[in-house]
């Protein structure tokens, strides 16, 4: 099955103990299915500029911002497939462009020395945010253990959960083993729901 390249949603994290966790997962029969994939550890390498010019915009909070990845599944090597994804947010609504190569391809192309065989439009939009930032290299590493589920109904409608998250900024590779400072509290969970339209009412309920 061919993997989406393009996104378009609603993205809201929640950060909930296990208690809580357990508690919502008892409605997941009902509405929610698992991912076949089960739990599976992703490894991303964020790019920013010299002055942290992309992490600085995020923080400020304004209408319009943007973030550039390289994320992979599982073990690494540099023949795996991962993606170079170019994330958008404008006014709370997340735009997702993406492109599947090796890692030794994508860090390749990231690092100036040479162009993907992709030249699509996704390949050209990630280009010229290469080129408008200038310098762009890997600055932070972030890795964590994600389980996730899709709607019954709606399989666009996603809730995830992820653990054992771990940051670093050095040895920043995603062949490099998983290793980092923790960033969760002992006993907590960063949920995230996507969704292209409306939240089902069942979550809202539980939600409030």
């Amino acid at each position: 099955m061919q993997k989406q390249l393009v996104f378009q949603r609603y993205e809201l994290k929640f950060l909930l103990s296990e208690d809580q966790k357990e508690r919502l997962m008892t409605y997941f029969p009902c509405y929610m299915r698992p991912d076949p994939y089960g739990l599976t550890t992703i490894r991303n390498l964020y790019y920013d500029s010299d002055h942290y010019r992309l992490i600085r915009r995020s923080i400020e909070k304004p209408v319009y911002k943007e973030k550039l990845s390289l994320r992979g599944y599982g073990n690494i090597l540099p023949d795996s497939p991962v993606f170079v994804e170019l994330k958008k947010k404008y006014k709370k609504i997340v735009y997702k462009r993406r492109l599947s190569m090796s890692e030794r391809e994508a860090t390749a192309w990231l690092a100036g020395i040479s162009l993907p065989s992709d030249r699509s439009q996704i390949a050209c939009e990630i280009e010229y945010v290469l080129h408008y930032y200038e310098s762009l290299h890997p600055v932070v590493f972030l890795a964590y253990d994600r389980s996730a589920y899709f709607g019954k109904e709606d399989a666009t409608f996603r809730i995830t959960f992820d653990k054992n998250i771990v940051c670093r900024q050095s040895d920043l590779s995603l062949i490099s083993a998983v290793y980092g400072a923790c960033l969760l509290p002992k006993g907590q969970v960063l949920m995230e729901i996507k969704s292209m339209g409306a939240i089902p009412l069942w979550l809202v309920h539980f939600l409030s």
